[in-house]
């Protein structure tokens, strides 16, 4: 069996295929998070999958008034399960990302502050050099959304040069920075996989081309080269793109400059209709890389 991302339908989860609650707009309906893997029972709120290469899990619940206390409480459950692993990549699906919780704080900034405490408590101090890629979209269910996958093998965390490491962001940016990785690479058999997070068009910390997917598009295609680049990865390797859209009606302009400029022959790309973690922001691209060459 394989645990996967079911994008294109709700998915069967006791079959490992797990919908993420997102609009399909195109490309492939399917992918491979863990493989192969087989169910490997429930705790604190996960439903886990094992096999040869690591562990899977997720867990989804309604946070009601209360976004903040529900991500701190699945973290350190996360946290709990990943122990004796590496922590790789973490997934997550966030209601009304951009909307304004009861207590006058963003969605957003509350689930950041909940997550780093997680992480703070489950880690300690310096904390912030444990943590891995993530990936955090907005959703229009009510639901919260956390998947992880961790491994045996150790990781290498990455940041963009030209970018703010995301743990480090200004206070301006919410209570508690937002508290994950530009990538993590992991050595196998003498190549790399790579989990390059959610990707948008940031310089520094600041949001380049507000509201304009073109514009952002261009900063996101030459973030993702930088990354690359960082993370040492040379050509080869199974590749598969999510790319994530505010606004639906850009899908068909997106796709066609992202097939120009980013795929080539064998490349997977799955497109979902998903509201980005600032609102000014309309695109962000993440990737998974198996089995490339080093630089």
């Amino acid at each position: 069996m394989t645990f996967s991302f079911a994008l294109g339908d709700p998915g069967d989860e006791t079959k490992g295929t797990l919908g993420m609650g997102l609009s399909f707009l195109g490309g492939d309906r399917r992918e491979p998070v863990l493989e192969p893997a087989e169910p490997a029972g429930n705790g604190d709120g996960f439903s886990l999958w094992r096999g040869s290469a690591g562990l899977a899990g997720w867990s989804r619940a309604n946070p009601g008034n209360d976004l903040e206390g529900l991500t701190r409480r699945l973290y350190a459950g996360l946290l709990g399960h990943a122990r004796d692993l590496h922590l790789y990549r973490i997934w997550n699906c966030v209601p009304q990302i951009n909307g304004e919780g009861p207590a006058g704080l963003e969605n957003y900034r509350a689930f950041c502050r909940g997550r780093s405490l997680a992480f703070e408590a489950a880690l300690g101090n310096g904390f912030e050099r444990l943590l891995p890629a993530s990936t955090a979209v907005g959703t229009a269910g009510g639901e919260l959304t956390v998947v992880f996958l961790a491994g045996a093998r150790p990781a290498r965390f990455v940041e963009n040069p030209a970018q703010v490491p995301a743990y480090e962001y200004p206070p301006e940016h919410g209570p508690r920075p937002p508290s994950f990785a530009r990538a993590s690479v992991v050595e196998r058999e003498g190549r790399l996989d790579a989990y390059v997070s959610g990707t948008s068009a940031i310089m520094g910390h600041a949001t380049v081309a507000p509201n304009d997917t073109a514009g952002q598009l261009e900063c996101t295609i030459e973030n993702l080269g930088r990354i690359s680049r960082a993370c040492g990865l040379g050509a080869g390797g199974a590749r598969h793109f999510k790319v994530y859209l505010r606004n639906p009606g850009d899908y068909p302009s997106v796709a066609l400059e992202v097939r120009r400029r980013i795929l080539a022959p064998g490349d997977l790309v799955s497109y979902l209709g998903a509201d980005i973690c600032r609102s000014a922001l309309n695109v962000e691209i993440e990737v998974a890389v198996r089995g490339a060459d080093r630089i």
